[in-house]
């Protein structure tokens, strides 16, 4: 009976440990692995068993881990005293889903995890296991931030905002900045968003330059952002010059434009 009520409160009582079976895994891909469910020193029914996406976002009021996919796996099943039970699962990963590292070198700011839930019945404690998620660029994600890295373009921080950008297609309720310095072109810094689609992804460039005079009224120094879009097809990967076509881009927006640059 005492092992009951400890197990009640969550000691002695089942566990779960998620096992990744991908060393990596891209936007818009599967990610496949193993939930190993541990019985505990007594009997349990599980209420259900799944996996959950976290990604840490900066909101108004600092950072919280959002759930952005789901995937019920189990419920209303007997968990015996000491079983082992594995049971696998798929996780599509929607296409905006955030990258976390390129050719494995995590990107500093990023924290994308497959947290998985169990949750027993009568149990005042729900154990819960988080693991980092590793994210690799699409080739045409990768492409665009290659193309910076040539144009003498440092990698900065990367970030997480739970907003909306105005004029594209966003699907999730956050999207991802990957900051650069950018001395050669005279910018604060210049952040790109990926929002990736099965045939494309739409990149959107955001830099911030020093005018003079600020259209909203001001003088000397301020910070005015400058935003521009364009789509990358898959298909057409390797048939344009992303390198020309960026620095043409930031060339333009670094140009002065009279009174207000």
């Amino acid at each position: 009976m005492f092992q009951k009520v400890l197990a009640s409160f969550g000691a002695g009582g089942a566990k779960v440990d998620a096992r990744l079976l991908d060393r990596t895994v891209r936007p818009g891909g599967v990610l496949h692995g193993e939930v190993q469910l541990l019985g505990g020193q007594v009997d349990q029914e599980v209420e259900s068993l799944g996996v959950t996406l976290l990604a840490r976002v900066v909101d108004g009021e600092g950072t919280a881990d959002l759930p952005f996919q789901n995937v019920h796996l189990a419920g209303r099943e007997l968990v015996r005293a000491g079983a082992r039970i594995a049971v696998p699962f798929e996780v599509q990963l929607p296409w905006e889903t955030p990258i976390t590292s390129v050719f494995g070198k995590h990107l500093t700011g990023m924290a994308v995890g497959l947290q998985t839930n169990l949750d027993l019945s009568g149990s005042v404690v729900d154990p819960q296991d988080v693991d980092g998620v590793p994210i690799e660029p699409l080739p045409a994600q990768h492409r665009v931030l290659d193309a910076l890295s040539r144009l003498g373009c440092t990698f900065r921080s990367a970030t997480l905002v739970k907003q909306r950008l105005d004029g594209v297609d966003q699907q999730l309720p956050f999207f991802q900045e990957i900051t650069f310095a950018a001395p050669a072109y005279g910018f604060t810094g210049v952040s790109v968003t990926f929002l990736a689609r099965p045939t494309d992804v739409q990149v959107v460039l955001d830099v911030v330059k020093k005018v003079r005079v600020a259209k909203g009224g001001g003088l000397g120094g301020r910070g005015q952002s400058f935003l521009g879009t364009f789509a990358v097809e898959y298909s057409a990967l390797g048939r344009t010059n992303w390198e020309k076509q960026i620095d043409g881009w930031l060339r333009g927006v670094a140009a002065p434009r009279g009174i207000f640059d």
